[in-house]
């Protein structure tokens, strides 16, 4: 295991480790026996190997990227250096991309080659710098159509041409969904990034309300917290929010969530699923869509 402290400085080209947390178990003889995980946005870049016997995370690599670097710059710059990104040979790959351009569709009315006009509802989509792809939801019969960096989505298909490409609010909506309950009330649960928002409403094992807000200062987040809640009619004075994404117990966005909202804490990992000790240098709470793309179908 090493823990390597993140620069101040990022270079353009090469994305810069702040975890690198690995099983001593794992080892790269027999990737046809592990999945591999790969998030990408604003934050950086996420790596995560799941052994598929046991059923358990092996490994946790997470990486700082330049502010509007290329996506698929990044990954070719890891993969040049990575023991594991860019190998060939696993069980299975999978890749969420964060961004907010994507639109939750139920499944009936989705018809495959309409997926840019419907997000073209949502967003103008560049067609000379993102492809407009999808994801289906089988057990909730829902369909998400979302935008990603054409390039990344080409590098993706070229190195894992049997890889699959999601969105974050799918590996999240899937999470969630696994540890809701079944006949519950309405539930909220928030999801925090670099400057970005998920919040998540589910009743009853279905999602009732999903979107991606960007903010910019702590204000913004509990505004946009306690507007859904209102529009919901949940009470933020007695229904409980969970809260999962890089932020700390003692930031001042959980400090106000906090404030403001009586019933508030932290997520935990995906249920049913095993987690090598080495993982434990980080939150529970951190890294749930990485963890939760392990059951993304």
């Amino acid at each position: 295991m090493s823990i390597t402290a993140s620069a101040s400085v990022v270079s353009a080209a090469t994305p810069v480790a702040q975890y690198s947390l690995r099983d001593e178990t794992l080892t790269g003889d027999d990737l046809a026996a592990y999945n591999l995980y790969l998030t990408a946005g604003p934050a950086g870049l996420r790596v995560g190997v799941a052994d598929v016997r046991r059923n358990k995370f092996v490994a946790l690599d997470d990486y700082a990227i330049a502010p509007a670097a290329s996506l698929a710059g990044q990954f070719r710059a890891l993969a040049a250096q990575h023991d594991l990104v860019g190998q060939t040979g696993w069980n299975s790959v999978r890749l969420a991309v964060q961004n907010r351009f994507f639109t939750l569709l139920p499944a009936p009315l989705f018809r495959q080659g309409d997926e840019a006009a419907f997000l073209r509802l949502h967003h103008q989509v560049d067609a000379d710098h993102e492809t407009v792809r999808h994801y289906r939801h089988s057990t909730l019969e829902t369909v998400s159509i979302f935008a990603a960096e054409k390039t990344l989505a080409d590098w993706f298909q070229s190195t894992y041409p049997t890889g699959k490409l999601v969105h974050q609010t799918s590996a999240l909506l899937e999470g969630v969904i696994h540890q809701s309950e079944q006949s519950g009330p309405r539930r909220l649960y928030l999801s925090v990034a670099h400057q970005e928002l998920t919040i998540v409403a589910v009743r009853d094992k279905r999602v009732e309300f999903c979107n991606v807000f960007a903010f910019t200062s702590a204000e913004d987040l509990i505004y946009y917290t306690i507007l859904v809640m209102q529009e919901l009619q949940l009470n933020p004075d007695q229904d409980p929010v969970v809260v999962w994404g890089d932020l700390t117990h003692d930031s001042e966005l959980f400090t106000i969530l906090r404030k403001y909202i009586r019933h508030v804490r932290f997520g935990n990992r995906p249920f049913d699923l095993a987690y090598s000790y080495r993982l434990n240098d980080v939150f529970e709470y951190r890294y749930f869509e990485l963890y939760a793309l392990h059951l993304c179908e």
